[in-house]
């Protein structure tokens, strides 16, 4: 069976210091968080761009126009609105992929290896190794995986196979990549520092 390609959303966050990689703050400063999280999301846009694939970037923390002034007009920008982040990823409609920002060694090829499994298998996860994960998608709805979740904690990728698993699904994992949240985070990737 052909199976419809998947949409990429990309969760972004406006990089208002203040605001957007917090927990960077203690070692960078407020200004210095903000300037890797605008680094960030500007490779991870590269990245999608490169890859051909159809994406939509999902926007919080400041109004569409000051994102098209940011990131250009090229692609679609959506609202992910106020809600927790299980309500947000809720929203996003299958055949999907939901990325983060935060991972600095997101190559094409990872996306292109999403986008193959859901050909074979009704989920695909990116495991993160601080125990969450940069990248699941999707075949179908599956609102069990978003609601009542401890995101942002090492628990995340255990709970979501869990889940997953509890109804048979079958899933596949592809290469643990690393995020970039914490200050030791940054040894991992100098360039990044301001």
């Amino acid at each position: 069976m052909v199976h419809p390609p998947p949409t990429i959303s990309l969760f972004a966050k406006f990089p208002t210091p203040g605001a957007a990689k917090t927990r960077l703050a203690p070692a960078l400063g407020d200004e210095g968080a903000a300037q890797i999280h605008r680094l960030l999301v500007e490779r991870t846009i590269a990245v999608l761009q490169a890859s051909g694939l159809p994406f939509v970037v999902r926007t919080t923390g400041a109004e569409q126009g000051e994102f098209a002034n940011w990131l250009g007009a090229d692609f679609l920008l959506e609202d992910q609105g106020t809600d927790d982040l299980g309500a947000r990823l809720a929203r996003v409609v299958p055949p999907a992929i939901v990325l983060g920002a935060d991972i600095p060694d997101l190559e094409v090829q990872h996306l292109h290896d999403a986008a193959h499994a859901l050909e074979d298998v009704p989920v695909v996860i990116g495991p993160a190794r601080d125990g969450g994960y940069y990248l699941l998608g999707f075949r179908e709805d599956m609102p069990f995986l978003w609601g009542n979740m401890a995101w942002g904690t090492e628990t995340v990728l255990k709970r979501t196979e869990a889940r997953l698993e509890q109804r048979n699904i079958a899933y596949r994992l592809l290469e643990t990549l690393d995020d970039c949240d914490r200050p030791e985070d940054l040894s991992n990737w100098p360039d990044l520092v301001p």
